[in-house]
């Protein structure tokens, strides 16, 4: 079934307010047999408050068993199949700070690692070294020359970088060289699939002239790269929802995605408080708005608990902000689950909350994995949720006689 020619077709006018709130990760479990999860250790009033008044579940960001990277479980969010619409990071975080990509480019989203004596990695985000030292080395890396290519290497935040790669016979599909391990060496690129051995070849050239700009680095002494993308196409929020759309994010990737699928990016918001001042003062010129946090994401992979609790904390504590605009959808979720006990990324469902005032409330008096299970929404695909969002935002129609 095609979700968007059923939206496109019902799509009606209206004066509401849709409000997504995305916390990165938001799913956890317990570190301990009869523990509990990073969401039920938070104290968390406002989204206990606000689970009284919705109706909640647990959404499935591609399929049961499958573990999403961040791309897919957005595009999910976003009401985009993520097995129809394969959009690759690198494509991500090159848009999502900016640059134009052409057809026919590669766009390629890299991190940088530290390698041991040995050649091995020993740490994958280079100790997440903090922008204002990795931007130089990113920028060293526009040294890097190969005939018939041309190199755009572009900083993004912390660990990560942007290279482009724009030149003749070039395919999107090569293997990522992060081995998601330690103790082990980079692996090298792969194509995937026939027209993309070119790619791979450059990258390995690539690759090996920025082993030697970066010798000796103490922290960033190499890099890994993932994501190789080509230009996606996606329809608009615009075209199949009939929203004016605005995303409030902090880093350049969750932009990309909003910018992908026709947001406009506001405000140049880097923290929690300063988003909200952006919703602020956006309120009156959008329909819909994607604020996104990042941080119950990166304590879960950091395998920090205790962080994960104080990070989702921050965020209850914010919401009395957001229901002050009196937003006619409230809905807050995450793109996947990162258990802080697994240090990754998991295939678990991840607890949803949906509040309107024509929503069916399903007597839930907290906002947990726990109570999820036993919410109204049950267990539901994650594509489905902007559905459920126009319909009780009163912006979607009646199918059929």
């Amino acid at each position: 079934m095609d979700i968007h020619k059923l939206t496109r077709d019902l799509h009606t006018k209206s004066k509401s307010k849709i409000v997504m709130v995305v916390a990165d990760g938001l799913g956890g479990l317990p570190m301990t047999p009869g523990g509990p999860t990073e969401l039920e250790a938070a104290k968390t009033p406002n989204l206990d408050m606000l689970a009284s008044r919705g109706v909640q579940g647990a959404s499935i960001p591609v399929a049961p068993g499958i573990a999403p990277g961040s791309g897919p479980g957005h595009l999910g969010l976003f009401g985009y199949d993520p097995l129809q619409y394969v959009i690759g990071r690198g494509a991500l975080e090159a848009t999502g700070i900016g640059f134009e990509l052409a057809d026919g480019d590669v766009a390629i989203r890299c991190n940088f690692c530290t390698l041991d004596a040995d050649g091995n990695i020993c740490d994958r985000r280079a100790g997440r070294i903090p922008t204002e030292e990795s931007a130089p080395l990113a920028i060293s890396l526009r040294q890097v020359a190969i005939p018939g290519i041309e190199i755009f290497v572009e900083p993004v935040k912390e660990h990560r970088f942007v290279v482009v790669l724009r030149g003749e016979g070039l395919g999107g599909h090569v293997r990522d060289t992060d081995p998601q391990a330690t103790g082990v060496p980079p692996l090298d690129p792969v194509a995937e699939e026939p027209g993309s051995e070119k790619t791979a070849e450059v990258a390995k050239q690539f690759l090996a002239q920025a082993r030697q700009l970066l010798a000796g680095q103490p922290k960033a002494n190499f890099h890994t790269m993932r994501g190789f993308a080509s230009k996606p196409a996606l329809p608009s929020y615009r075209d199949v929802y009939g929203l004016r759309a605005a995303a409030i994010a902090v880093y350049p990737m969750y932009k990309g995605l909003a910018r992908l699928v026709g947001m406009d990016i506001v405000g140049q918001a880097q923290t929690l408080e300063q988003q909200m001042e952006v919703l602020q003062q956006n309120w009156d010129a959008y329909d819909f708005f994607f604020i996104h946090f990042k941080y119950t994401d990166s304590t879960g992979e950091d395998g920090n608990f205790d962080a994960k609790v104080k990070r989702t904390e921050e965020l209850d504590a914010i919401m009395p902000r957001i229901t002050a605009m009196n937003p006619d959808v409230l809905i807050v979720t995450g793109d996947h689950s990162t258990p802080a006990y697994l240090k990754s990324h998991s295939w678990h469902p991840v607890p949803t909350l949906l509040v309107s005032d024509c929503c069916r409330p399903d007597g839930q008096k907290q906002f947990n994995e726990s109570t999820c299970i036993h919410g109204g929404l049950g267990h539901f695909e994650a594509k489905y949720l902007m559905c459920l969002a126009l319909a009780n935002a009163g912006r979607l129609g009646k199918y059929g006689a």
